[in-house]
């Protein structure tokens, strides 16, 4: 017997950093953001020993411990062993743990998280643990940012976690997913027009993070009045998506580049500038770099009829044009015989 589960990436088209602590706690945040046909992958094979192997395909590296071991986090496959630690405590076999995603690490699209999640979801049907969508969130949440100490936002865990479009509200003492619900023409038209380049250039995204919270911390105006921008921007473009505004929620996709940048000097590089403008020189109504920024993959609303010549020109540059498609569903876990 094999359990198997994959959870989606997401793009997120605006919010990010209002997720990031203390914004939530203090003046409260908000993320839009979609899943797409992008996943990180897990499989669990049960064993008859007490022994446990983990190997990663996207890092080409593998542990193998026994229960009984006392774990040390020392940087290689963490995000595993801290969901065992927790979820797996009283296990009397241990097992095998086959891990990859379908984006490189840094890349912008949350993989780390789904990837948090996926274990979670695999470690839980192991167990048998009844955790409802929120629970296994928050969960991942906890393990990754605060078990780890790995730097980022609230806004990942709970899109792999539940899927599809939603506003993820976040407060001092909760989070609310309010997903939208969207006609077809919206949903393919969106996708229609929106191109996803990989920039070949991944990011440290943790660092971008600590330098926004600080200037946060030490309120520094520029920084502090782009957080409100984004949270206010956020809402703008759902209310332009549910309205099938598509345009305008291009050019809000704009609007919130524009501030993203001036939460921290790292966001942005010359590269990406340069790429940026080039896409709108094209032809490209607005755009940002997905995740905390720094590299990664870079997301362009267009014209119909100018998205070819805007990947095209990112072609030219030495970016990937990255098929994708959106999924309606967050994590899935199945069992298949063995």
């Amino acid at each position: 017997m094999y359990i198997r589960a994959k959870a989606p990436l997401r793009i997120s088209f605006a919010g990010g950093g209002t997720d990031v602590p203390p914004f939530p706690e203090q003046e409260g945040g908000c993320v839009l953001s979609t899943t797409i046909n992008h996943y990180a992958y897990g499989t669990l094979r049960p064993r008859k020993d007490k022994q446990i192997y983990i190997e990663s395909v996207d890092f080409g590296a593998s542990v193998s411990y026994s229960l009984k071991d006392q774990l040390e986090y020392d940087g290689k496959l963490d995000l595993a062993k801290v969901a065992i630690s927790k979820l797996c405590g009283k296990a009397t076999s241990g097992f095998d743990l086959f891990l990859h995603t379908d984006a490189p690490p840094g890349s912008g699209l949350g993989a780390s998280s789904a990837m948090m999640v996926t274990l979670v979801g695999l470690l839980k049907e192991f167990r048998r643990l009844p955790l409802t969508d929120y629970e296994t969130a928050d969960l991942a949440y906890i393990l990754e940012r605060k078990e780890l100490g790995i730097q980022g936002g609230i806004q990942d865990q709970y899109a792999a976690a539940f899927g599809g479009f939603n506003y993820i509200e976040f407060f001092a003492d909760k989070v609310v997913v309010n997903p939208l619900r969207l006609a077809p023409d919206i949903i393919n038209e969106l996708h229609y027009n929106l191109l996803l380049c990989y920039t070949g250039r991944t990011r440290l995204g943790a660092q971008i993070i600590e330098d926004q919270v600080k200037r946060y911390q030490n309120s520094e105006e520029n920084s502090l009045q782009a957080l409100r921008n984004i949270k206010r921007i956020t809402g703008e473009m759902k209310n332009a998506l549910l309205r099938n505004r598509l345009n305008e929620f291009g050019g809000l996709l704009h609007e919130e580049w524009q501030n993203k940048k001036q939460m921290s000097k790292k966001i942005s590089t010359i590269e990406i500038d340069e790429l940026y403008n080039a896409a709108l020189k094209e032809g490209a109504i607005g755009g940002k770099v997905t995740g905390a920024g720094g590299g990664g993959y870079l997301l362009f609303y267009c014209q119909f009829d100018r998205k070819r010549a805007v990947a095209e020109k990112m072609k030219e540059k030495g970016c990937v044009v990255t098929d994708f498609a959106f999924d309606p569903l967050g994590l899935q876990v199945w069992r298949v015989p063995g």
